[in-house]
């Protein structure tokens, strides 16, 4: 197990790598600069690419960026916050924290709604209530986003007056409720109909007849016995999301008017901030790869039978 984990850090780090090294020659193959703007010169232009660094050859810039991330420096801010360190704006002022918490309550809720509901389904296979919940998930993953964000806005704010039009820096219940519902939805969907797919295949294995030869219940089987394996796909699926609904969720962030990082990020790159665009990427990137090996670990909790092997990366 240690060294299958060594190896998967390993790998880690060289998808990190990989991924800074598109990013930051695709950023900067972009014609233009930061620093264009209608009323700047070109010698303005020119004295601020030199203070930045930006007037040395790309390939020096990216060996200069990498030698200072290796030591925990992403740069500062361009234009956003001039002058600031990107560390300080990702985390220390409250942008990734806000965004972690509307993601963890949006993948809690997902999980608490999408998997019960993909098990009645599959326990009520071919029945009414199974055709429902299908249709409901099939329209749930078809939903963007931003339309189940304007809908919740139209439905709880501006017609029930339940909840504000604007949740802002999430200080209260309250304030969760919509964005959380709005983050929530999509995966709450996709969850449901991977837990009935994956349940329906795991019902018809041999060891589940035998627990009916058995005369064990129905309800003992399908909840105690199928849902332990057919939680596998659920659990794949569960370690990207969990990077995207905590640092993706721009959508919804931009709806409700939330200090996220989905926010930040789209600001960044339509202020060509290169910094800010090269730290929020990194910081996706890493929370996708520990959560991929996290769920590989996962795995092996869920189902005994599976075996983690030098080979696997």
């Amino acid at each position: 197990m240690l060294t299958y984990i060594l190896k998967r850090v390993g790998s880690a780090l060289l998808t990190l790598f990989i991924v800074a090294v598109i990013t930051f020659f695709l950023m900067n193959a972009v014609p233009g600069s930061p620093f264009m703007t209608e009323k700047s010169t070109p010698e303005q232009i020119a004295r601020a690419n030199e203070k930045y660094g930006l007037d040395k050859p790309v390939p020096v810039q990216f060996f200069n960026y990498m030698k200072n991330l290796v030591q925990g420096d992403m740069g500062v801010s361009l234009k956003m916050q001039e002058g600031t360190r990107v560390t300080e704006l990702l985390f220390q002022q409250g942008k990734f924290g806000i965004s972690c918490r509307l993601g963890v309550c949006a993948l809690i809720l997902a999980v608490i709604v999408g998997i019960p509901l993909g098990c009645l389904a599959a326990y009520n296979r071919g029945r009414f209530i199974d055709s429902v919940i299908r249709v409901l998930t099939t329209v749930g993953v078809a939903i963007p986003g931003f339309v189940v964000a304007a809908l919740l806005l139209l439905v709880f704010c501006n017609k029930l007056g339940w909840f504000s039009t604007i949740s802002g820096s999430l200080l209260d219940f309250k304030s969760y409720v919509l964005p959380v519902m709005a983050l929530a939805f999509y995966p709450s969907c996709h969850i449901a109909k991977l837990t009935r797919t994956s349940m329906l295949d795991v019902i018809n294995q041999d060891y589940i007849r035998t627990a009916r030869a058995k005369g064990l219940h129905t309800k003992r089987i399908i909840f105690k016995h199928a849902l332990r394996n057919s939680l596998i796909p659920v659990i794949t699926y569960l370690g990207p999301l969990t990077a995207y609904i905590i640092t993706g969720g721009f959508v919804v962030e931009q709806t409700f008017q939330i200090p996220g990082l989905g926010k930040y990020f789209i600001e960044s790159i339509l202020n060509r901030d290169y910094p800010i665009i090269m730290g929020t990427t990194i910081l996706l990137a890493a929370l996708i790869v520990i959560m991929n090996l996290i769920v590989d670990i996962a795995y092996k909790i869920v189902d005994p039978r599976i075996t983690l092997t030098k080979g696997d990366v």
